[in-house]
């Protein structure tokens, strides 16, 4: 009895199909961040953590703010991350966070881990 090929051609197209969707996939969660990038999607974290001398927001209450210049880009990922998944409370970092797609998380916390700490 002669088998026919078809079932073994298909069964090699949907393993390369799978290989292909699964190298697909572990290249999209490699977001590598540029802090060039990230000038323009700064501009809104300038505004408080940009101020030098122990700047303190009164929205929604009294809470000083963290100068994040200097600090480890793997950090500011996961703690923007955490503001977007809702983890972290801060209002405003919430709202700010849900804003930014993963490429712009990458690209803010590398613009941001190149900066020089300032002084308090």
């Amino acid at each position: 009895m002669k088998t026919s090929s078809a079932p073994l051609v298909l069964v090699r197209i949907l393993a390369a199909v799978a290989c292909a969707a699964g190298s697909a996939v572990s290249t999209a969660a490699e977001v590598v961040g540029n802090p060039r990038a990230a000038v323009a999607k700064v501009e809104m974290c300038i505004g408080c953590h940009g101020i030098a001398g122990g700047y303190k927001t009164a929205f929604p209450e009294v809470y000083r703010v963290p100068m994040i210049g200097g600090q480890s880009a793997k950090y500011l990922e996961a703690a923007l991350k955490s503001y977007r998944k809702g983890d972290r409370k801060h209002p405003s970092m919430v709202n700010i966070a849900k804003s930014l797609s993963d490429q712009d998380i990458a690209d803010v916390a590398a613009y941001y881990s190149q900066q020089t700490v300032a002084k308090r």
